[in-house]
C-alpha cells in the first residue's frame, strides 16, 4: 500500500487520504478539560495523535496541529448532570478558577513531556476565544437552527435532522435520543429534549461568566471546538481526532452547529481512537477507576503493582492499533517494559555495530527476509497507522541484530545496504515516528520511588495517629520545595516547586 489511507469514523471505511492543500495538513484534537490531573485513559488520544501528526511530517506534510485546552464550561446534558466542570472543580479546591486551570494545565503539558507528544502547533483555550463562540452562535441563530430561552441558547436539533444526516458519526437514531434522554434541570425551557446548549445563563453563583447579547453567562462544550478548529484550520479542515467517546454527544453536536454556520461540513476525515480499560471498563471518573498519570510514574496507587516509566506506558498503547480496545493489567505493562528493553537494546547494537559485509557474502534469504520486514513498516503505517504491526517487524529484525553481535549471525550475512536500510528503518520508526526514548532510570524515577515510601511512611504514621511525625513529614518536604496533597479519595498527589 504505498499511499496513507486512514479509517473515517464518519463514512465507516479506510478512505487515502487527500489534504485540502497539497503539502499541507491541518489536524484538530479535542484536549482536555483541566478541571483535574489527567490519567492513563486519557493518554492514549494524546501519543495516538502525536504519531499520527509525526507520521504526516514524515510524508513530507506541513502539519498544522490544533489541541485545545477546555477551561470553560464543559457541561453535559445527556446521562449525566448539567454542571459546568471547571467552575465547580474551583470551589471545591477553594481556588480561583484560572489559579486552578493553570495548576492542571501545567500537570498535563509535564505528562506530555513526559510522553515525548510534540507541542502542537497551536493551544488555544475556550476562554480565550469568547467571542468567536457568541460570533458563531449568533450566526446559528440567524439562520433559524438556535433560540434563545430565558438568556440560554439551544440548538434546534429535529430541525437540522430533518435536512442533514444527524447521527452518522455515532450511529445514534433521533427518536431513541428522545425517549431515553434524562430529565435533568433545565430541561423544561428546551423546545425538544435533544436539542444541546450553545450558551447557557450563570446564575448567581456562578464565577466564570461573561458578557453576552442574551445576558451573562458562559458557552456550551460543543461550540468551543467549532469556534476555535474553524478560526485556526479553517472552516473545513482534513482531519479531526479524538477519543471514541467523543464521537456523541461533542463531535455529533459539532458537525452540526459547523454545518449551520458554515454552510458545509467541518471535517474530511474523522479519526477516534478507542478507550483504556479496566476489567472491562472504560476508564474514567465516574467509574472510580481512574489512575492519574502521577501515580502511574510513581506507582503510588491500589491498582499498580510497581511505578511503570512513560516510555513504558507509550509502547504499552502503540503495541495494539488504536481502533482497538486495550485493557489495562500489570501483566501487560511489565510485558511491554521487558519487550521494549529489547527492542531499544537492539536499537543500541545496531547504532555501534560495525558492517563491512558484501553483496556476494551475504545470506540471500535472510536478506530478503529483512529488506521485506524493512518495506512493510511503511505499508502498515499507510494501512490506518498500525503501530502494532510495525513494533512486530522491529521484532522480527532484533534476534538477528543481536546475532550479529553475539556472533550467532555471521557479520556479512547482511549486505550493507540491507545493513544500512535496517539502521535507517529502526530510526525512523521506532525513534522519529513512534517517538520512543532510550528507558533508562533517571534522577526523576529514583526521587519518585524515594517519596512514595515517605508518602506511606506518613500515611502509616496518621493511621497510627502519629501526628507528629505525620507532620514532620509534611513540613520537611514542604521546606525542600515537594508539596503535598491529600486527595478526598485518599490518594496523596505531590507537586515541585
Amino acid at each position: 500500500m504505498s499511499e496513507f489511507h486512514i479509517y473515517n469514523s464518519y463514512t465507516r471505511q479506510k478512505e487515502r487520504f487527500e489534504s485540502l492543500t497539497p503539502g499541507h495538513a491541518g489536524l484538530y484534537v479535542c484536549g482536555p478539560t483541566v478541571s483535574g490531573e489527567s490519567h492513563l485513559g486519557h493518554a492514549r488520544p494524546y501519543v495516538t495523535f502525536d504519531v499520527v501528526q509525526r507520521y504526516l511530517k514524515h510524508l513530507g506534510y506541513r502539519v498544522r496541529y490544533v489541541r485545545n485546552i477546555t477551561d470553560a464550561g464543559h457541561f453535559e446534558e445527556e446521562g449525566r448532570d448539567a454542571v459546568d466542570k471547571v467552575n465547580e472543580k474551583a470551589k471545591l479546591e477553594k481556588l480561583e478558577p484560572m489559579e486552578m486551570v493553570h495548576k492542571y494545565t501545567s500537570m498535563f503539558h509535564k505528562g506530555m513531556a513526559m510522553f515525548n507528544c510534540d507541542e502542537p502547533s497551536i493551544e488555544p483555550t475556550a476562554t480565550g476565544h469568547i467571542v468567536e463562540q457568541i460570533s458563531m452562535i449568533e450566526t446559528i441563530i440567524e439562520k433559524g437552527f438556535a433560540y434563545e430561552v430565558n438568556g440560554s441558547v439551544y440548538f434546534d436539533v429535529p430541525k437540522y435532522a430533518a435536512a442533514y444526516p444527524y447521527g452518522k458519526l455515532s450511529g445514534r437514531v433521533l427518536e431513541d435520543q428522545l425517549e431515553t434522554t434524562r430529565e435533568l434541570d433545565g430541561q423544561e425551557e428546551k423546545r425538544n429534549k435533544a436539542d444541546f446548549a450553545l450558551w447557557k445563563k450563570a446564575p448567581p453563583e456562578h464565577i466564570m461568566r461573561w458578557k453576552s447579547p442574551w445576558g451573562e453567562g458562559f458557552p456550551g462544550w460543543h461550540i468551543e471546538c467549532s469556534a476555535m478548529a474553524s478560526k485556526y484550520l479553517g472552516e473545513t479542515f482534513d482531519i479531526h481526532g479524538g477519543g471514541m467517546d467523543l464521537q456523541f454527544p461533542h463531535h455529533e453536536s459539532e458537525i452540526a452547529q459547523s454545518t449551520i454556520a458554515h454552510g458545509h461540513p467541518p471535517v474530511r476525515y474523522w479519526m477516534h481512537n478507542n478507550m483504556i480499560t479496566i476489567n472491562g471498563k472504560k476508564m474514567g471518573k465516574s467509574y472510580n477507576n481512574v489512575i492519574k498519570l502521577s501515580e502511574l510514574f510513581s506507582g503510588h496507587h491500589p491498582l499498580l503493582a510497581q511505578p511503570y516509566h512513560p516510555m513504558v506506558v507509550r509502547f504499552y498503547i502503540l503495541q495494539t492499533h488504536y481502533r482497538s480496545t486495550l485493557d489495562f493489567s500489570n501483566e501487560a505493562l511489565q510485558g511491554s517494559e521487558k519487550a521494549f528493553r529489547r527492542l531499544w537494546e537492539a536499537y543500541e547494537v545496531l547504532q555501534n555495530l560495525a558492517h563491512a559485509g558484501n553483496a556476494d557474502a551475504a545470506d540471500k534469504d535472510l536478506d530478503a527476509k529483512v529488506v521485506a520486514w524493512c518495506h512493510e513498516c511503511a505499508d502498515f503505517m499507510n494501512d490506518d497507522l498500525n503501530t502494532a504491526k510495525v513494533i512486530a517487524n522491529l521484532f522480527e529484525m532484533a534476534p538477528v541484530i543481536n546475532g550479529m553481535k553475539g556472533g550467532q549471525v555471521s557479520g556479512n550475512a547482511l549486505s550493507a545496504a540491507t545493513f544500512a536500510l535496517v539502521k535507517d528503518t529502526f530510526s525512523t520508526y521506532l525513534v522519529d515516528i513512534l517517538g520512543m526514548q532510550p528507558l533508562q532510570v533517571q534522577q526523576t524515577d529514583k526521587l519518585d520511588k524515594v517519596l512514595s515510601l515517605l508518602i506511606d511512611i506518613r500515611k502509616d504514621a496518621k493511621k497510627r495517629k502519629d501526628f507528629a511525625t505525620s507532620d514532620l513529614i509534611r513540613n520537611q518536604l514542604a521546606a525542600s520545595g515537594v508539596l503535598l496533597k491529600d486527595e478526598k479519595d485518599g490518594s496523596v498527589s505531590y507537586t515541585m516547586e
